[in-house]
């Protein structure tokens, strides 16, 4: 765990004084910018559900994912679901790796958890793109861009 948090507590920290800094209402440069949208990231991905504590191999994939940029181009209302089908996938197609985790208490081969989460990632990737597709607006370029409709004239 140690090995794959290693940068947690300092971006967290980084972002916490970003954060308040950015309610000033100040404009923020690029690299503020994606420092502040990893953090907001990291945070949904540090959630727990309340009295169901997640085992310490799910933490360290999930980390893993987070402290590695792999989740960055994620919108953060994704990442809970992300998060979520990120470990059934592993769990059903990665199981070793977990077990690996869980007996050793050390992270195996980065490159297989990084190459298993960017296969993972490209999937979802695609339904997210999917989703927001099936959601836009007819002749819409992008979601959300629909003309709001008209008022009801009065009679």
């Amino acid at each position: 765990m140690k090995s794959v948090a290693g940068t947690l507590k300092i971006d967290l920290a980084q972002f916490r004084d970003l954060e308040a800094f950015a309610t000033f209402g100040s404009e923020l440069d690029a690299v503020s910018r994606a420092q502040l949208d990893r953090g907001m990231r990291l945070v949904e991905l540090l959630k727990q559900p309340l009295n169901s504590p997640m085992p310490v191999e799910d933490q360290v994939i999930v980390i893993f994912a987070g402290t590695n940029g792999l989740v960055d181009d994620l919108p953060v209302d994704e990442v809970r679901r992300f998060e979520r089908d990120l470990l059934d996938w592993f769990h059903t197609r990665h199981s070793g790796l977990l077990s690996e985790i869980r007996t050793t208490g050390a992270l195996p081969d980065e490159n297989a958890i990084r190459s298993a989460i960017e296969n993972f990632r490209t999937e979802f990737l695609a339904t997210v793109n999917q989703a927001e597709t099936a959601r836009a607006p007819v002749g819409s370029d992008r979601p959300g861009d629909a003309e709001p409709a008209p008022a009801p004239a009065p009679q």
